[in-house]
């Protein structure tokens, strides 16, 4: 079996970062989300309120005496939702096979991924330059052969880190781990391992499967396997992909319609390669194309085209000048997609009056 490559990434602090951006006088004090009131308890802080010991899941009165200059604003799910989506949507413009564990966290199998020649570093380090630079939060990531390790990794230099366990080095790596990193393993299974002499992976190689399952039962080994670093578990993915992109960010602004177009061939060609990759047999039901400007004004627009297999030049570019309604106005990102169409969907006839 081919070695997998997976990228484990974690927005850091989520909901108090989607704060700090919107209100950058948030920046410089220590941040809870939630906590206000009496009873109220903590969603999640900044990094300055963690300094003080302030948690997740902490009652609001326990955060305020442990940090009594803690500002608090309440939750804003839907507005961490639509950052959340940005987020995903980026991830998934690299490849169809991620797994969301939570509005701020997924899986990516970037095992198939020519992209970025085929580093699954070099694309972790381009997912987080993207979302810090088109989300304005940063996110952690950790690049490993499994999901287990790679969820490890992505804590490992948390906030704003990247680590990476190579294939050669996971033993090394786990075996100094301390059992408290192992998934499942909270305050009192610790002390029940403490009790049997182990403090790290290495100890529990040691110990063996069958003394693991004897104390643990079918937790023993599930154990056994992480502290060797073993986890065979896929990325699963639930989302059906509706559409397919690529889009570039210029290092220097393009500085008009015309030099537009000289790069429209090259996008168009990366898009084919990418739906070859990922989505040979479905049908194209509609093209699309995105224009972000010096402003960081983006603009789209998209067009029913269908029996197109391999969209090209000449498809985009009445797209292009369309939307491109000032031909002198500089472009910093330019992208091109399509959307399927969904024989699969049922179809129903709704009632009148329903």
């Amino acid at each position: 079996m081919p070695q997998r490559k997976i990228i484990h990434v974690d927005c850091d602090c989520f909901y108090a970062a989607v704060e700090m951006r919107d209100d950058p006088s948030l920046r410089d004090v220590p941040l809870a989300v939630g906590g206000a009131g009496g009873r109220g308890v903590v969603t999640t802080c900044n990094y300055k309120a963690r300094a003080y010991g302030v948690r997740s899941a902490m009652p609001g009165s326990e955060a305020r005496r442990l940090c009594p200059g803690l500002v608090t604003v309440p939750t804003d799910i839907p507005r961490y939702r639509v950052v959340s989506q940005q987020v995903m949507g980026i991830l998934r413009e690299l490849t169809d096979l991620v797994e969301p564990l939570s509005l701020d966290e997924a899986f990516l199998d970037v095992s198939d991924i020519t992209d970025h020649r085929g580093s699954a570093t070099l694309m972790a380090r381009y997912l987080r330059e993207r979302v810090k630079k088109e989300v304005g939060i940063t996110i952690s990531a950790g690049v490993a052969p499994n999901k287990f390790l790679a969820k490890i990794a992505s804590d490992w230099k948390k906030p704003d880190g990247l680590f990476v366990i190579r294939p050669d080095d996971v033993d090394s790596f786990v075996r100094c781990l301390k059992v408290e990193k192992l998934f499942g393993v909270g305050k009192v299974t610790a002390a029940r391992l403490h009790a049997l002499g182990a403090q790290t992976c290495g100890d529990l190689q040691e110990l063996g499967a069958d003394v693991l399952i004897e104390h643990f039962g079918k937790q023993g080994y599930r154990l056994y396997e992480m502290a060797h670093g073993r986890d065979e578990r896929p990325v699963v993915v639930s989302r059906i992909a509706k559409s397919v992109s690529v889009e570039r960010t210029f290092s220097q602004d393009l500085p008009d319609l015309t030099a537009c177009e000289t790069v429209l061939a090259s996008l168009a060609a990366d898009l084919n390669l990418r739906l070859s990759r990922k989505a040979r047999d479905k049908p194209i039901h509609k093209l699309f194309i995105k224009i972000r400007y010096s402003d960081f004004s983006t603009h789209t627009l998209e067009r029913v085209r269908e029996n197109i297999k391999e969209p090209g030049f000449e498809d985009y570019l009445p797209l292009l000048t369309e939307l491109v309604t000032n031909r002198q106005r500089p472009v910093r990102l330019l992208g091109l997609g399509v959307r399927f169409r969904n024989d699969d969907a049922p179809v129903t006839q709704l009632r009148l009056f329903d």
